[in-house]
């Protein structure tokens, strides 16, 4: 009976001492740290990204990757969840990229905030809030790298369509024409050489006439303001035309009797023509016609 009881109090003790074990196991090995669970929404490849990775928000490490998978409704978008530590102030505005570890190809996430906002965002065990993934800085030189490989590869063929056989005569040509045109243009620089010397005396008499016509400009804008003055050339010239005006009628009336005088002298002068002794003696009567007084017929002449 005594084996028996002590072979009792042995298994107990074996098996309290496993169940210590296991609960000190389990009290270590669980979290102590309330977390938060985030989606990212990445449309980039997530390369070199494995559960268990760290995530960290500004360089401090805040959490880690728990799940990576597809998206169910669209296979080209990636979805990650993160746990993030409670008390991490993100923001409407976080946004998370890759991080890479040196040289080995193990990334992590790195959250960011623009700043832009202080709105906390939210987040639960059923709706989780979502996070969006920006392509990483070496994403955008791979990608930057990528497109100046293809520019440069068609720089290349565009080069070598340009450098043919048939564009490399025609180029000799161009370049021929060239060197002729130049020689061309040496000649008729030396031609042009005279007339570039004469160009600073003709330049000097321009600017002496301009000074001339200056000085005529200001003389004439003298004589025209004299002119203009009350009492000047215009105030005469409009009296005379005044008096010329009020002239004009009595020379005009002056004119006519003048002609009515020389119509007078006409008749005078036809006169004494036909009749000189009309000057001693007066005007000869005129004889009477048929019916007047002492008219006579050429009968009663003859008798």
């Amino acid at each position: 009976m005594e084996n028996r009881s002590h072979a009792l109090a042995a298994g107990l003790f074996v098996i309290l001492l496993t169940l210590a074990v296991i609960s000190v196991a389990v009290w270590f090995g669980g979290e102590t740290v309330k977390r938060d669970r985030y989606l990212l929404v990445s449309e980039v490849p997530v390369t070199g990204l494995n559960p268990q990775a760290a995530v960290r928000y500004r360089g401090v490490s805040v959490g880690k990757v728990e799940d990576i998978r597809l998206d169910p409704k669209n296979a080209s978008i990636i979805l990650v969840r993160v746990a993030v530590d409670r008390d991490i102030p993100l923001t409407k505005n976080t946004y998370a990229q890759l991080g890479y570890q040196g040289l080995t190809g193990l990334a992590f996430i790195q959250l960011n905030d623009d700043g832009n906002s202080t709105q906390r965002l939210e987040s639960s065990h059923d709706q989780q809030a979502r996070i969006p993934m920006r392509p990483s800085a070496l994403d955008n030189i791979t990608n930057s790298g990528q497109h100046f490989l293809s520019n440069a590869n068609e720089l290349a063929d565009r080069l070598n369509a340009l450098l043919d056989d048939k564009n490399q005569s025609r180029i000799s040509n161009i370049l021929s024409n060239v060197e002729g045109a130049s020689g061309h243009l040496d000649s008729i620089a030396s031609q042009i050489q005279p007339g570039l010397k004469a160009l600073p005396k003709l330049a000097e008499e321009a600017s002496v006439t301009l000074k001339r016509t200056g000085q005529l400009m200001t003389d004439l804008n003298l004589i025209v303001t004299k002119m203009n003055q009350q009492g000047g050339i215009i105030d005469s010239l409009s009296d005379t035309a005044e008096e010329l005006s009020e002239t004009l009628p009595k020379i005009r009336d002056a004119s006519h009797g003048i002609s009515r005088s020389a119509r007078s002298a006409d008749r005078v002068l036809l006169q004494l023509e036909e009749q000189p002794r009309s000057l001693l003696f007066g005007r000869v009567p005129t004889q009477p016609g048929p019916g007047e007084n002492g008219f006579v017929t050429p009968q009663d002449l003859t008798k």
